[in-house]
């Protein structure tokens, strides 16, 4: 029994060495935004590169908000930058979540924040 239970503590003790990522590990930079295009064919661009400041490979969903002059939120959207492919640490990804959203005229403000992070 004891053989069982040191052979158990031994394939455990690594998983439980790599802490989780939170959000507060990835960081979100170089954020552009644009109105493309124009009339009716207009969209929204919100580019950005969310980087992986975790010790071990994660991946980050992003929200973005967009929001009027007074601050009212319009709409709102989550997304994958990474999809299913963990970041390694340290490294980046490039984004566009405009490509989600609907571009409105009223849309003045925009926020980005990571609001959950998994390891596929």
């Amino acid at each position: 029994m004891k053989i069982v239970l040191a052979a158990t503590l031994l394939l455990v003790a690594p998983i439980a060495a790599h802490a989780t990522c939170a959000a507060s590990d990835f960081a979100i930079q170089d954020v552009k935004v644009a109105a493309v295009g124009s009339g009716v064919a207009t969209r929204l661009s919100v580019k950005g590169k969310l980087v992986n400041n975790c010790a071990s490979a994660a991946a980050a969903q992003v929200r973005l908000d967009a929001k009027d002059g007074s601050g009212n939120v319009l709409a709102s959207k989550v997304g994958w930058p990474a999809g299913t492919t963990n970041v390694s640490p340290g490294q980046s990804v490039e984004f566009d979540l405009g490509r989600l959203m609907h571009y409105q005229s009223d849309m003045q403000n925009y926020s980005l924040s990571v609001v959950d992070v998994k390891a596929w």
